[in-house]
């Protein structure tokens, strides 16, 4: 995209020298195969933006994706299927912990968590 005032806003790839946490390095190098890193946001990539990370999963997995964990920010979580039929279907089915209760998504869907709450671990069960 040519550069212009307002190009900085539109943000097309995944951060080139991205740093993840050690257990998410660890998922991605045991399950390469199952996902695809989309695009990435933060302050680093935008001065002032919020962090945003957009993952394409490919096929479901044996172990949680991610396990539980707390951050000092706000976080959403979005998945959505591919169903152009039925865009409300989720196309797979994924595991995942809001503190101690546990859900089980089939439908398209956006997932608040609140700084400071326990979230995951995050399983993705089945990918149709």
């Amino acid at each position: 995209m040519a550069e212009s005032k307002y190009s900085k806003y539109i943000i097309t790839k995944t951060k080139s020298d991205l740093t993840l946490p050690d257990f998410r390095r660890e998922a991605l190098e045991t399950a390469p195969d199952t996902r695809t890193p989309m695009i990435y946001l933060d302050d680093e990539v935008l001065k002032g933006a919020f962090y945003v990370e957009c993952v394409w999963f490919w096929k479901g997995m044996d172990k949680p994706e991610v396990e539980a964990h707390t951050h000092p920010f706000d976080e959403v979580i979005t998945f959505f299927g591919s169903n152009p039929d039925d865009p409300q279907d989720l196309c797979g089915e994924v595991e995942i912990w809001l503190e101690d209760e546990k859900f089980t998504l089939t439908k398209s869907c956006l997932i608040f968590v609140p700084k400071g709450m326990k979230h995951c671990p995050l399983h993705i069960k089945r990918v149709d």
